[in-house]
């Protein structure tokens, strides 16, 4: 994948994955493996792959077990810092929390740690630079079951979010938010400091209102890990990077 300029991302990597109990009561939610490596690795591959040279992981339960993990096995090309909430933070605030590794970057990526996908960032980064946005969505196109996130576009610009849509009203093929993005450091403004705030619920709905929240669909796979069902499809359908 060619470079488009971004040295350094921040990959949520927090959850406590009540939903794939009892396997997580033992191992961290980032951890769990797909294909061979852990999810959260193919998330750090993704990264390097587009240009990437620094990470920071928001971790929250078990992030010993995390670090650990990565100090003995560390990905190639990649340098990793580990930033620990001592409680729950949100999205949001969480990005907000590393605010100081990020604030003096053009832009940066971000990332859910719990999902395998491929990105084509190259396309994202144009759409970000040519609406000279403050936020680029990776979209992805699925049938939707209760998959969260569902956006509505104008030509590249996103005019809604819903990230609890009605199941039953909004069945059928659906653009949502895949978890990756490209942002501009000027999103620091839009969160609040020492909150729990969310970037899908709080942060992104003011954005929209003023226009420059943008979007597209760049993502040829994408399998959620959140819930047994989704999990064994990522493991069955998941395939690498080419």
């Amino acid at each position: 994948m060619k470079s488009i300029g971004i040295k350094k991302a921040f990959i949520l990597a927090g959850g406590e994955g009540t939903r794939l109990r009892p396997l997580t009561l033992e191992l961290s939610k980032p951890l769990v493996p797909v294909c061979g490596k852990p999810v959260l690795e193919w998330n750090i591959e993704c990264c390097r792959d587009a240009g990437v040279k620094e990470i920071v992981l928001a971790l929250g339960y078990k992030a010993e077990q995390v670090k650990q993990h990565f100090e003995k096995n560390p990905v190639k090309g990649i340098k990793l810092h580990f930033n620990v909430e001592e409680k729950f933070l949100g999205t949001a605030g969480a990005l907000k929390f590393a605010q100081a590794f990020f604030e003096k970057e053009e832009k940066f990526l971000m990332m859910n740690g719990d999902e395998c996908k491929e990105i084509d960032f190259a396309a994202l980064n144009s759409v970000f630079e040519k609406n000279n946005a403050i936020a680029a969505v990776a979209l992805t196109e699925v049938d939707y079951t209760q998959a969260g996130g569902v956006v509505k576009l104008d030509g590249e610009r996103i005019t809604g979010w819903d990230e609890h849509p009605d199941c039953e009203k909004d069945c059928g093929k659906k653009l949502i938010n895949a978890g990756a993005y490209i942002l501009s450091s000027k999103i620091f403004g839009y969160i609040p400091a020492g909150q729990t705030t969310s970037i899908e619920k709080n942060t992104y709905p003011a954005i929209i209102n003023e226009g420059k929240l943008f979007g597209c669909s760049c993502v040829p796979q994408f399998f959620q890990t959140d819930n047994f069902e989704r999990y064994e499809k990522a493991i069955c359908g998941w395939k690498g990077f080419k």
